[in-house]
């Protein structure tokens, strides 16, 4: 199967993994799959493949996917949910990190086998793990806070609180997700390497999180519908 084939289908699989989640568990069922989603993004980050014509981290479509589920939470729920959401994932992966550097510390069995390969994974610079910490959380604060500006815009544009979905969902994201390309990009490689070959790495990067947002929408809409026909379900 082709990097590009795999790349689909982990689209399908995970955004669909959001709505599926969404329907059977609600709400804690997003905060569950955003922690899922944010600790493995951090571990696939790690993966350097060719797809589509350009070379990729992967880590992509789980990482564009927390921006899928504060969208709907804001979306269906509330601000405070969905900030809510970004910290408890910040936090998990606080104690990720923290827990991972630790197991690096042990000395190993003669028998062991795998210790090779969890320092290899697990062994990230203290600059990588702070970029990665550092721009999630102010990317994502920033995702919710512009997802309710943009809300403002088309309830005064359209005059109800629906109309919009697309503008807002698609204005958030995009903008937060161009934040967040640029902060990690010079935050943890800025001085490794030229300048010409980090403005080369951010522009195939937010190429990337530019089609997934745009990708997601339908998947936002989708989840509407479902908590529409909870609530209606719940009043009957």
């Amino acid at each position: 199967m082709t990097n590009e084939l795999l790349i689909i289908l982990s689209f399908i699989i995970i955004y669909g993994g959001v709505v599926l989640f969404y329907r059977l568990f609600g709400k804690k069922g997003l905060l569950a799959f955003n922690v899922l989603a944010t600790l493995l993004a951090n571990i696939e980050v790690l993966l350097l493949v060719r797809a589509f014509g350009i070379e990729m981290t992967l880590g992509n479509v789980l990482f564009a996917s927390t921006f899928l589920i504060t969208d709907i939470l804001s979306e269906n729920h509330s601000r405070k949910d969905a900030n809510r959401a970004v910290i408890i994932s910040t936090l998990c992966s606080v104690f990720f990190v923290a827990i991972s550097q630790m197991w690096l510390l042990y000395d190993l069995s003669p028998n062991d086998w795998a210790g090779g390969a969890f320092k290899t994974i697990f062994s990230s610079t203290p600059r990588i793990v702070f970029a990665s910490l550092t721009v999630y959380l102010v990317s994502q604060l920033t995702d919710v806070w512009l997802y309710h500006k943009w809300w403002d815009w088309c309830r005064r544009r359209f005059g109800d609180n629906r109309s919009g979905l697309w503008i807002r969902n698609n204005g958030s994201t995009m903008i937060s997700q161009l934040l967040n390309t640029i902060l990690y990009t010079f935050i943890a490689f800025y001085g490794t390497y030229p300048m010409q070959t980090l403005a080369s790495i951010c522009i195939s990067t937010y190429m990337i999180y530019f089609m997934t947002s745009l990708l997601d929408t339908p998947f936002v809409y989708w989840c509407r519908r479902i908590h529409d026909r909870h609530a209606a379900e719940t009043e009957e």
